[in-house]
């Protein structure tokens, strides 16, 4: 039995456990269309700065290369050991900052920054600080920027946390995934206890406010009692964050993953155990549930922002900084504004081009209509608070909540039978174990899903 969740029923978990999307955006993005142009995401971005605009901007900038395959990776990224390939690409992210940064209002604050990839810190810190000069010698940014960067402990110096910091970052988050040898070989990521610790220990004496620890369970050769001793292992590094996520097996899209071999990935009883087991012992360890797969530390902004109702969902994941506007430079970065959404070129040549053309490098995108805005705002207070608060989305839309939502709230009845939601006169709220099957409840809400289900398979399993 746990406080948080109730009584952890496996058998119940499988009943819910159907493809679905993760909701880091809400249309998500199987519904970007190249209707959506280049010239409508530069339109944008001036309309957005009329006005002496002052609202607050995040920073999103992807590094896609990386020095191994990780055969479970479901990022956009490249394996290479060509440095001048290295350079050329951020040769051409400076130039996709010369053509838009011009474009954001003086007024506007940086109060963001995110670096993901492939692997930020395969850059060298000589590379780092100039790309990180670069960009702030080309926008302005907040006293209290919040800055997060992903690493990489395999072949990782303190020289390069050093750059990092030098350059305003303040957060950083790695994978683990598992500790255990047989399952770090059978993925290809070899990745020491021993190296883990000592990146925490660096980041801790250079300064770092957040460390984040990733997990992964549904991996080859994982056994319940092994991920047990990964989990204690973790628990005991004392990260503020850790989040634990389920292994997408998606070799459709993601060919590499051919290279595991499916029988020997943990069945999908042993799947939930393992998820349970690692909950209860997060829980235990004083950890608290922010939603979906992540915890942190009562102390942790997340955890306090889950308590304020500020807590806030985009493509990076769980923010503490709801309503900034995501500029996104790199392959495959998604932007993201009030009213709509824009992906840049995923193939690194067709990147290259478009920007060689003097064209900003989106590829496709999504205007929000008053339907999805409505929508969005109900699915994220789900994501985000854990709950819907019928009053509030009724004040901000002018709607009758029980009237807008007639046709949907019908599919709430399987999860109040099964006591994972109550649903009354003013909020929609999640309770107990329901919190492990988020994703299908704000599924439910969901306009789009029916159509996008019909066609391929693009959706993770829900837990």
């Amino acid at each position: 039995m746990n406080k948080e969740f109730g009584e952890i029923d496996i058998e119940l978990l499988k009943r819910f456990n159907q493809p679905g999307p993760r909701y880091t955006s809400y249309p998500t993005a199987p519904m970007f269309s190249g209707g959506f142009t280049e010239k409508d995401f530069v339109g944008e971005i001036v309309e957005t700065n009329r006005d002496a605009n002052s609202n607050a901007v995040s920073l999103y900038f992807h590094f896609p290369f990386c020095a191994k395959l990780c055969y479970f990776c479901g990022c956009n990224m490249l394996v290479t050991s060509d440095r001048s390939a290295i350079s050329k690409y951020n040769e051409y992210l400076k130039r996709e900052i010369e053509m838009l940064a011009p474009l954001v209002s003086a007024n506007r604050r940086v109060e963001q920054l995110h670096f993901g990839g492939g692997t930020p810190s395969y850059l060298t810190p000589d590379e780092i600080l100039d790309v990180g000069g670069f960009i702030k010698s080309k926008f302005r940014f907040a006293e209290d920027l919040e800055a997060s960067v992903e690493i990489d402990p395999r072949g990782l110096t303190r020289e390069h946390l050093e750059a990092f910091r030098e350059i305003g970052f303040n957060r950083t988050s790695f994978g683990v995934q598992d500790f255990n040898s047989k399952v770090q070989e059978a993925i290809n990521r070899v990745q020491s206890e021993e190296i883990t610790r000592q990146t925490v220990l660096w980041a801790r004496e250079l300064g770092y406010k957040s460390v984040n620890i990733d997990l992964i369970y549904g991996l080859p050769h994982q056994t319940l009692p092994e991920f047990a001793e990964s989990v204690e292992k973790v628990i005991d590094i004392s990260p503020d964050r850790i989040a634990v996520f389920n292994y997408a097996h998606v070799p459709w899209l993601k060919k590499h993953q051919n290279i595991i071999q499916t029988e020997n990935l943990p069945s999908p009883d042993e799947r939930l155990q393992i998820l349970r087991m690692t909950i209860e012992k997060l829980v235990r360890a004083g950890y608290e549930y922010i939603g979906l797969d992540h915890f942190a530390k009562p102390s942790d902004e997340l955890a306090v922002a889950q308590k304020n109702n500020t807590l806030y969902r985009n493509f990076q994941g769980y923010s503490t900084r709801a309503g900034a506007d995501v500029y996104a430079f790199g392959v495959s970065a998604i932007s993201q504004f009030q009213n709509i959404y824009a992906q840049n070129q995923k193939n690194l040549n067709d990147y290259y081009a478009q920007i060689d053309s003097g064209l900003a490098a989106t590829a496709v995108g999504y205007r929000m209509t008053a339907d999805d805005h409505v929508r969005k705002e109900t699915i994220m207070q789900l994501m985000c608070h854990l709950e819907i608060d019928k009053r509030d989305i009724e004040r901000r839309f002018g709607i009758d909540f029980e009237e807008y939502f007639s046709a949907d709230i019908p599919k709430l009845d399987i999860f109040i039978a099964e006591n994972l939601l109550e649903n009354n006169a003013d909020k929609i709220k999640i309770i107990g174990a329901g919190k492990l099957i988020i994703r299908n409840v704000a599924m439910c809400f969901d306009a789009y899903l029916e159509k996008m289900m019909r066609e391929k398979p693009v959706f993770s399993k829900t837990v």
